[in-house]
């Protein structure tokens, strides 16, 4: 079958064709029957196809498309400039990106960060006990779960995927992979995650990992095109990793970190995932899928459940410190990258544009990486010191120089430090109870400082009751 293209213009940015056989996307054609696509090698405002020379209805393809974004002044003007364009097959795809795009590559190495985000907040007492194996097997093995859930997903949903612009190129849709195939994958990611988390760190990260998989290929996948809260059981799927990092680093899943940490990781992907489906709102309803922004033509629900998570999100720096488990300094730091979040969400409210749901798709992205490591900066139990006494390398002589050298260079950028010299020193108690404080202004200092002056209290207060003379000493 000959095809041949007819290109005229400036730039194509998106075209609508009027036939059925095949659908133009920027820079390319995806044709409905076999969903392959065919990329166009030059921009162009016009195109149309010539018929065959035997005119054969079966071997031709007639296309014709008029580019939303050139003018009819533009288009006369160019008439003249009409050059002959041929299509060609996309290049197959190696084996290498067909094994990454069925286990989602991506989104698992999202996994392994929020993973690891869990396994580094336990502080320097705990990881001092903590082996390079067991971050390395909860790491491995929470990324090969992930990989076996969303290999099991795709099989699932491959005909809803073909009818989709998004996901039509995927390997099970195009027949690069075999269903067969990527049934083997997924039980052997699955299997051998779930052995990593058994030999190399506990009981409930295992059970966590495995869950896990059920949880997203059964449940969330089945719930897709049948209820909008499949959102919502996605979003529990993605808070487990970091709870399963804090699991394996001998952490209880029933600590007050370990429900921050979830809860950070639940309630971001709101705004991450509203925002996302409702600049593909169009492609989500081509497949079939039951997405809260396909039923919101007005995107009214859709902006507000973005801002109410936002909020949520918001409040959890001050639930962070008011429990004592970051110092106030990140409560501080939370107003400007919450207020910065919310603004984005309050102007999606106000235009529900796909520029303005972009905006705030792509702040989530950087967020969730900024509040991670701004935990990790103010976590009091990084603040703690280390009692092990082993000289044995561990897991955290890897990472206590870096956290120190972070946490100086954020001090000496506190807008609070730069008011006050540091050179006047401070102290309570003399001779051998003796206590130098920090003559800082900084809301970590002052509360320290306090912390420090309330404990030396209660000591002299503890000497002067022992001290008393009993009746027999009188």
């Amino acid at each position: 079958m000959t095809s041949v293209l007819f290109l005229s213009g400036r730039q194509l940015r998106r075209s609508v064709c009027p036939g059925s056989s095949s659908t133009s996307l920027k820079q390319h054609i995806i044709c409905n029957s076999c969903n392959q696509r065919w990329p166009i090698t030059k921009h162009s405002s016009f195109f149309s196809t010539s018929k065959t020379s035997n005119d054969d209805e079966n071997n031709s393809i007639k296309l014709t498309a008029a580019s939303e974004s050139v003018d009819s002044s533009d288009a006369t003007n160019n008439d003249n400039d009409s050059t002959t364009t041929s299509l060609s097959p996309p290049p197959p795809k190696s084996n290498v990106s067909n094994l990454a795009e069925l286990s989602k590559a991506r989104l698992s190495a999202l996994v392994v960060s929020t993973t690891a985000f869990g396994f580094m907040s336990v502080g320097p007492t705990a990881l001092a006990y903590t082996s390079l194996p067991t971050f390395a097997a909860a790491s491995i093995g929470t990324a090969l779960c992930a990989s076996s859930a969303a290999t099991f997903n795709q099989v699932i949903e491959v005909d809803r995927d073909s009818k989709m612009k998004r996901t039509g190129n995927r390997p099970l849709v195009n027949g690069s992979v075999s269903k067969q195939a990527a049934i083997g994958l997924g039980c052997l990611t699955g299997s051998t995650g779930g052995i990593l988390l058994g030999l190399g760190t506990d009981p409930i990260t295992t059970m966590l990992g495995l869950g896990n998989i059920g949880l997203y290929a059964g449940l969330y996948t089945y719930l897709k095109p049948r209820s909008e809260i499949n959102t919502w059981v996605g979003a529990v799927v993605g808070a487990i990793p970091p709870v399963m990092g804090w699991t394996a680093a001998g952490g209880s899943i029933l600590d007050p970190e370990a429900v921050l940490l979830g809860s950070t990781l639940f309630l971001w992907q709101f705004p991450h995932f509203f925002a996302l489906n409702w600049m593909y709102r169009t492609d989500y309803k081509r497949g079939g899928f039951a997405m809260v922004a396909v039923n919101d033509p007005n995107g009214d629900r859709t902006a507000s459940l973005i801002k109410r998570y936002g909020v949520y999100l918001a409040s959890l720096p001050f639930l962070s410190t008011a429990l004592e488990v970051t110092s106030p300094m990140f409560a501080v730091e939370g107003i400007l990258l919450n207020g910065y979040a919310l603004h984005v969400a309050s102007k999606f409210d106000k235009e529900r544009s796909n520029s303005n749901a972009r905006k705030v798709f792509l702040t989530s992205l950087w967020y969730l990486p900024c509040v991670m490591m701004l935990f990790l900066l103010h976590s009091r139990r990084w603040h703690e010191e280390v009692t092990n006494d082993d000289k044995e390398k561990t897991i955290l002589d890897s990472v206590q120089t870096l956290m120190t050298k972070i946490q100086a260079k954020g001090k000496e950028l506190c807008m609070h430090e730069a008011l006050v010299s540091k050179e006047v020193e401070v102290s309570i108690g003399e001779g051998e109870n003796k206590t130098s404080l920090d003559g800082s202004k900084c809301p970590i200092s002052v509360t320290k400082n306090a912390q420090i002056s309330m404990a030396a209290r209660e000591e002299e207060v503890s000497l002067t009751i022992d001290e008393k003379p009993t009746k027999d000493e009188r």
